[in-house]
């Protein structure tokens, strides 16, 4: 889409958001609203630019007469590379999903009691990292260990501002792997183990639409660590999508009701990622990069603690700060992520 195009998209906006009518539909002004959100830096920067191009001419007629205009010149001809630049970055097709909030689910793998261990540290990160930034996270699903961390722990995050959660989180799917003495080894030696991390745009009922038929629901009583019931009624509840095999299981509400609600929020952020994998390969190729198998060769990250060091594998990210990492101060982790994937682009549409 060309800039006349956006644009004239822009105004539209305008008037239609304008309507007292539309926003009788919340979800329709909520789409709307995103929209016009994300066009509002490209159109504000556009005009910008055609300003300073207007004052430059101008200028540079006057320059002749008035010195002060000259110097005036000068100051606007830096400008104009620096917003033609900043246009160019904001006209970069943007991942559709930016904006969608999240479903992320972390997953012990090879390391027995220390994987899960450092699932409960993932975890924490994630939780730390969304109190610094003012997003929402809720616990949705755990299957908690023996000593204290997760072997299965599903979590949904979401934004308050106009930047999506996915904007920020989508690179962490993958296997983190961790170098560290467990606290389950007596001899004081250093061991590898893994987690596994899936990040899902989290889908809204539009976005996805679930036949009842095509749903198997089974309830069952929760278990909690060591596999003793934590409950007294059948309130856990596991979800079957016939067409896909997909299997969503939630039991930390004490509600059946609650965890239905749960588990159907899980499934259809699984089956929005497997539609649009279907869709499109280029979004198949990224999928494949968040490994489902938990094996501690194939990871995107390391948490080396002997040497508080944090690496990225994938964009040569590397920090000596891994305990502030752990306490949530991933932005400069994250950064380097969207970084990579701007210039990616960059090269893409040069």
């Amino acid at each position: 889409m060309n800039l006349d195009e956006l644009l004239k998209e822009y105004s539209e906006l305008e008037l239609q958001l304008a309507d007292p009518a539309v926003h009788a539909d919340q979800n329709k002004a909520r789409t709307l609203g995103r929209r016009y959100s994300q066009l509002t830096p490209i159109i504000h920067t556009y005009r910008e630019l055609e300003s300073v191009r207007d004052d430059l001419s101008a200028a540079k007629e006057l320059s002749g007469e008035d010195e002060a205009f000259a110097a005036e010149a000068i100051e606007l001809e830096e400008r104009v590379p620096q917003l033609e630049e900043r246009l160019k970055h904001l006209l970069i097709p943007r991942d559709p999903n930016d904006d969608k909030d999240i479903i992320m689910e972390i997953k012990a793998g090879e390391g027995g009691e220390e994987s899960a261990l450092f699932s409960g540290d993932l975890l924490r990160m994630y939780l730390r990292y969304a109190e610094r930034l003012g997003w929402k996270a809720e616990i949705i699903d755990s299957q908690p260990s023996d000593l204290g961390g997760f072997k299965d722990v599903t979590v949904a995050i979401k934004a308050k501002g106009d930047e999506g959660v996915w904007s920020r989180l989508k690179f962490e799917g993958g296997v983190h792997r961790v170098q560290r003495v467990p606290v389950t080894e007596s001899q004081g030696r250093i061991h590898t183990s893994a987690a596994g991390v899936l990040v899902y745009p989290e889908a809204e009922e539009v976005d996805v639409q679930v036949d009842p038929n095509d749903l198997r629901i089974d309830v069952y009583r929760s278990s909690g660590p060591g596999g003793q019931s934590v409950n007294t009624t059948d309130s856990a509840v596991r979800i079957t999508h016939m067409p896909t095999g997909t299997v969503v299981s939630c039991q930390n509400e004490k509600s059946q009701l609650q965890n239905k609600e749960s588990a159907l929020r899980i499934l259809r952020a699984r089956l929005l990622a497997i539609a649009q994998e279907q869709a499109d390969a280029a979004a198949q190729a990224e999928r494949k990069s968040q490994v489902r198998t938990v094996d501690r060769s194939e990871r995107v990250r390391t948490y080396n603690f002997p040497e508080n060091r944090i690496s990225d594998h994938r964009v040569g990210f590397k920090a000596y700060n891994l305990d502030q990492v752990l306490d949530g101060e991933l932005n400069a982790v994250t950064q380097a992520l969207i970084d990579a994937e701007m210039a990616e682009k960059l090269a893409q549409h040069s």
